[in-house]
């Protein structure tokens, strides 16, 4: 079989690549970014991934220089765009403006294969801090930005390519194009197809649980159901045991909506965990985002140990299940140069260790969501199932921000100051923070809300706020308030956890949200609708944050541009409940944002 190899320097997009070449129906295979060029002298063509570290930082990942001589094409994405030219003689230096988002590039010279059906001008998706500023001996530059000169080089004689920007996310349209031309440059048989991992991973299973059993956790979204399913076909009912734990932080009605799902699927060694005080008490008093993730993930595990004893589930004897998918890998850090985004909870420390165990079977943990719905699909399951809204395993737990006291920015007021645009806007630099990913490195930073009396397009303010995130480091997303047309004179922070009541509150905000996108249609349209609250407002009460996206496998995303009489719908609905003091829209792509707020 023909293979192409992607070698991984901690992109947050390394998989994605693989994704996209399997998706062209060439079989793809990820190595480490330093691997010896022996072990992959198979190639039939090398991309390099893109990672969160610049070139000359010490310990920076770096490849073997006989790469180049393996007489393959090779191309190189971002940070791999920046190898080609640091190891054959060109220079990296830092951006003078960095670039995050939705870019322009303009066509210098088209006259390479790699470019073949491509238009003088691109929209593409970037997300970079440096960039190739002196080219390699017979390198040519074939695209610029504006603030970025080569945006994409090449050597067609030896067929190694470069470019700053990332084909490989949905965003970058001519993307796939790209891929597809250096495919045909690198001459591979088309046979790839998703049976082959389904087969694959059967064997694996197999070699994996041998006589076991599985004690698995599933949270009734398509993730964990697929893997439920996968389980159950392959060692048959008996032989897999499912438990939903209700944290008491998941949506209204949802652990009725789960169980009614579960039994239409005929699983009939299902069961339910009702244990929302345990997990209200244990996160009592804790403001620190990646300490509730933690803490959360920690009591999954001892609640799994709590039913195993009431079972007397032998450990020698049983296995323990995950419906991880690879950005729960990769963003809390799973490859060895990926930056940490976030600990997912099924990525805490006592996890990664029953891991090393080889007592932890995931058999989805290389696929994205887009690629786990067509198994689901393949599987027989429902397209309401299947295309259920994904629902962070912490549920609510982090769609509640908390806060113990104001995070001021030192240099707000010049942000604000400089924060220009013919559209008629005041601002302001909220004092909390959300995480964020800016050049394939996690970000904790704040945001900029915006107030209009008459609002811009979607697609003004979509520019506009890429043109902040670019501009003010500090800033890592940037929100529409809906609520009030002119900002207040003073926006408060409040001493808040989760509590009970601020679950209530969100619950019930959530779900005139998801009845209202139901009804319009839109679950298809919009990939994943978060509702964040705030412990910000005025008058004693906290605000909400809108958070519908678009996307495909996660890794990237757009804010979805909801009908404006809709959206209006939505705001009234809300405020009308009289729980919260403001509402705001969260107009910023990922990067620099992530989808979800912690």
């Amino acid at each position: 079989m023909d293979k192409i190899y992607v070698l991984d320097s901690g992109g947050q997009y390394a998989h994605l690549i693989a994704n996209r070449i399997r998706r062209l129906k060439v079989f793809s295979e990820i190595r480490p970014n330093d691997i010896d060029p022996k072990e992959i002298s198979d190639a039939k063509g090398i991309i390099l991934s893109g990672g969160p570290q610049s070139v000359y930082e010490d310990g920076a990942p770096q490849v073997d220089k006989r790469i180049f001589g393996l007489g393959v094409p090779v191309l190189g994405i971002c940070y791999g765009h920046h190898l080609i030219a640091h190891n054959l003689g060109g220079k990296v230096d830092e951006c003078e403006v960095k670039e995050y988002g939705l870019t322009e590039i303009y066509g210098e010279i088209l006259d390479s294969k790699i470019l073949e059906g491509l238009n003088r001008k691109e929209i593409v998706w970037m997300s970079h801090g440096t960039e190739v500023t002196k080219l390699p001996h017979n390198f040519k530059t074939y695209y610029r930005t504006k603030n970025c000169y080569n945006a994409v080089i090449a050597d067609p004689q030896k067929r190694i390519y470069g470019v700053q920007f990332h084909p490989e996310v949905t965003h970058t349209k001519c993307g796939v194009k790209i891929l597809d031309n250096f495919l045909k440059i690198c001459g591979v048989r088309r046979d790839w197809v998703i049976s082959h991992f389904i087969d694959e991973e059967r064997e694996k299973i197999i070699e994996q649980t041998k006589d076991k059993k599985v004690f698995l956790l599933t949270s009734g979204g398509v993730d964990s159901t697929v893997t439920f399913l996968v389980l159950s076909e392959i060692l048959g009912l008996d032989r897999v045991y499912g438990l939903f734990v209700d944290t008491g932080l998941m949506r209204k009605d949802e652990e009725r909506e789960v169980e009614k799902n579960m039994q239409d699927l005929g699983f009939t060694n299902f069961h339910i965990a009702y244990k929302g005080k345990e997990f209200l008490k244990a996160l009592e008093g804790v403001f620190e985002p990646e300490e509730k993730r933690k803490i959360i993930g920690r009591l999954f595990l001892d609640i799994q140990k709590e039913y195993s004893d009431k079972l007397n589930l032998n450990p020698k004897e049983w296995v323990i299940g995950q419906g991880t998918i690879y950005p729960d890998t990769i963003e809390s850090g799973g490859s060895k140069h990926a930056s940490k985004i976030k600990t997912h909870h099924n990525r805490v420390s006592e996890i990664e260790d029953l891991i090393k165990k080889g007592v932890i079977i995931e058999p989805i943990k290389d696929l994205y969501k887009d690629e786990v719905r067509e198994v689901g699909i393949s599987l027989g399951l429902k397209k309401e199932l299947v295309w259920r809204h994904p629902f962070p395993g912490p549920g609510l737990g982090v769609r509640i921000l908390c806060s113990k006291e104001p995070d001021t920015l030192h240099n707000a007021s010049e942000i604000e100051g400089g924060i220009k645009s013919d559209l008629g806007i005041e601002n302001t630099v909220l004092n909390i923070k959300s995480v964020g990913v800016q050049g394939d490195a996690r970000t904790y930073r704040h945001p900029v809300a915006l107030f209009f009396e008459d609002t811009p397009s979607w697609d003004n303010l979509e520019e506009l706020s890429t043109e902040i995130t670019n501009n003010f480091y500090d800033i890592n997303r940037v929100l529409l308030c809906l609520s009030h047309p002119v900002k207040p004179k003073k926006i408060r922070v409040y001493n808040k956890y989760l509590t009970h009541d601020r679950v209530e509150v969100l619950q019930e905000i959530d779900y005139i949200v998801m009845k209202n996108i139901k009804a319009a249609g839109l679950i298809r349209d919009i990939w994943q609708f978060p509702v964040v609250l705030l412990p910000i407002g005025l008058d004693n009460k906290e605000s909400v944050v809108l958070r519908p996206v678009c996307s495909m496998e996660a890794m990237t995303a757009n804010f979805y541009k909801i009908d404006w009489k809709l959206l209006d719908k939505i705001k009234n609905e809300i405020m009308d409940t009289g729980k919260i003091s403001m509402l705001f829209f969260d107009l910023t792509n990922k990067p620099p944002s992530t989808i979800e707020w912690e």
